[in-house]
């Protein structure tokens, strides 16, 4: 069955506020609340920053964790880091990148910002 809103304007009602959402990402998380905790589902690190669960904290933490394994493993080859469309993909990958860059890992991002 095709959704009644398919072909239409998303209604005000259901959009996001990406200023807010670009705002509260760089707020540290309440470890002592178990909703602010990293949590991964099946496409990657999930939550929303305007609940305190996806935030810079996370993404920066899990690039160390990910820099830190590659070391205990040997690994020196590319690590390709990847993106979606989500508002806060951007922020994130550049948050990924500033650690992935300090700690010398040959990082590949999709050409021309995809």
């Amino acid at each position: 069955m095709v959704h009644p809103l398919a072909g239409r304007p998303a209604p005000a009602a259901s959009l996001i506020d990406v200023p807010a959402l670009l705002a509260v990402y760089r707020d540290a998380p309440n470890p002592g609340d178990p909703a602010q905790r990293v949590a991964f589902g099946t496409s990657g690190h999930r939550g929303s920053a305007l609940a305190g669960s996806f935030n810079e904290a996370h993404i920066l933490a899990i690039a160390q964790a990910v820099c830190e394994y590659r070391a205990a493993q040997g690994i020196g080859g590319p690590l390709f880091l990847g993106k979606d469309s989500h508002a806060l993909s951007g922020p994130a990958q550049q948050s990924a990148i500033e650690v992935l860059a300090a700690h010398g890992v040959d990082t590949r991002v999709q050409a021309g910002d995809g």
